[in-house]
């Protein structure tokens, strides 16, 4: 939260490192935002769609990433509604997609169009911010009395392994160089327990009829290529932390490749809460 966001080491005299690990402007984000949308869309659709999503709706989505949630919106609402995507680089986001793209920092600005959108929903985004506080507070305040608040975060701890079954040296590997990612992440401000602290978050931001689910995809081509991609993405910030090796790195991806590895990801719990009136 914020208090951690300003502790200073008191070795190097500096601040902790914040910066988004799975940066938006490197190559392998698109492969990730493309396989996130596979295993993760209809999951994020349904909710919204129980939620009550038609025809007419205003929705914002926080930290859009990739197209695949803003156009599932836009094409749910309609040309009577109006869905609002915004991301700190929105690169990955099609303006002419039937949605408005828009740069935000969730944590710094404030929210657009204060008390008007039936929908705000926010996945993998708050996990990664050093004050989520203020994030949901800023998403909070954006709803319209009666409007809901759908975030779907990961919780690492609750399910760490990359390989639920160690059978042999390579399911071993892959889950070492999953702890390896973890403590990247925890170093970076990513909270690992995270997921499973949201329906209690969003009770505390005043919402209420709150409830929540759990997501775990086990196995397939989306869970391999998006541990390639993730793996590809941090393997220069895996070498210089001393976390894993060039020869460690290139057999567990070679192995993803293969098809050996029944990948797994961490659970994605959704919760959603409505703002009273």
């Amino acid at each position: 939260m914020s208090a951690s966001r300003d502790a200073v080491d008191p070795v190097t005299g500096s601040g902790p490192d914040h910066r988004y690990l799975l940066d938006n402007a490197r190559t392998e984000a698109g492969e990730r935002f493309t396989w996130l949308a596979e295993l993760f869309d209809d999951v994020t659709r349904g909710h919204a769609g129980r939620l009550g999503l038609r025809a007419g709706w205003r929705c914002w989505d926080v930290g859009a990433g990739g197209p695949g949630v803003p156009e599932a919106l836009a094409a749910a609402v309609g040309p009577t509604g109006h869905v609002l995507a915004t991301d700190i680089d929105p690169a990955w986001l099609d303006p002419r997609g039937g949605y408005e793209v828009r740069r935000h920092d969730v944590v710094a600005d404030p929210p657009p169009q204060p008390g008007t959108f039936d929908l705000v929903h926010a996945r993998l985004v708050l996990v990664h911010l050093p004050d989520r506080a203020r994030a949901l507070a800023t998403m909070v305040a954006a709803l319209r009395p009666g409007g809901w608040l759908l975030v779907e975060d990961a919780d690492p701890e609750l399910q760490p392994l990359a390989c639920l079954d160690e059978a042999g040296p390579a399911q071993r590997r892959a889950n070492r160089l999953r702890r390896a990612v973890r403590e990247l992440m925890t170093r970076r401000g990513a909270d690992m327990r995270f997921g499973r602290t949201l329906p209690g978050a969003l009770r505390a931001a005043g919402l209420v009829d709150v409830a929540a689910a759990g997501c775990f995809p086990v196995g397939g081509v989306a869970c391999d290529r998006l541990e390639a991609a993730t793996v590809r993405m941090v393997r220069a910030e895996l070498l210089a932390a001393g976390l894993a090796d060039d020869v460690e790195i290139d057999a567990h991806l070679t192995a993803v490749d293969a098809g050996q590895l029944d990948l797994t990801l961490a659970p994605l719990i959704s919760a959603w809460g409505r703002r009273p009136g």
